[in-house]
């Protein structure tokens, strides 16, 4: 027997197109955001049973949330632990933005996101922390279940890393599109990745 997770990204959000670093920012799920999210909820339904769903507490991944868990007539548990990382003062900026009203900052960050963070925000070595606390609490109390995780880019791409065996420092080369499906098996504790950045609404 193995404890499966299906690793979810939350469906676009309002606004998307900008690009802006919305970390903590509560922003809602687009239309289509939630279009895409519910396909995800069919896809699933139609290949397995869920019976835990656990997100982040930000508005975007609890609606994803919500819209698979109610295909399975359960209710989405939150965990705090799960949050997009706080981008402190970037947050609402642009990339374009960012780099020009905090050029060192961000190349430092750029070179070295494991220790450092955005200006007043935190850094991945922390995300990873809280990340691998979720992960650690959800694994123990589910052992051989089926249980999906509705998080955001960053959140996944930590876990995924962590999955792999990825150096942290090389995160972002791991792409999590809205709405991407992860499938990770774990077998006692030695972990299989099943599926990847999968994108099943289009």
């Amino acid at each position: 027997m193995a404890t499966k997770i299906y690793l979810i990204r939350h469906g676009e959000t309002e606004n998307a197109h900008e690009m802006r670093y919305k970390g903590t920012i509560d922003v809602p799920l687009s239309e289509n955001g939630a279009q895409q999210i519910a396909r995800v909820a069919d896809f699933l339904a139609q290949r397995t049973t869920l019976n835990f769903v656990y997100c982040s507490p930000l508005g975007r991944a609890q609606n994803s949330a919500e819209i698979i868990a109610q295909r399975y007539q359960i209710q989405p548990i939150i965990l705090p632990q799960l949050r997009e990382i706080d981008f402190g003062s970037w947050e609402g900026l642009n990339f374009e933005e960012v780099r020009a009203k905090y050029p060192d900052e961000f190349n430092a960050w750029a070179n070295d996101p494991l220790r450092q963070g955005p200006v007043n925000g935190e850094t991945i070595a922390q995300l990873r922390d809280r990340v691998t606390e979720a992960l650690d609490q959800i694994l123990a109390n589910n052992k051989d279940q089926n249980i999906a995780i509705v998080a955001h880019g960053a959140v996944n791409r930590v876990m995924l890393a962590q999955v792999l065996g990825l150096p942290l420092n090389n995160i972002f080369r791991i792409e999590q599109d809205f709405a991407a499906l992860n499938i990770v098996e774990f077998h006692r504790k030695f972990p299989v990745l099943r599926l990847l950045n999968a994108v099943v609404y289009r």
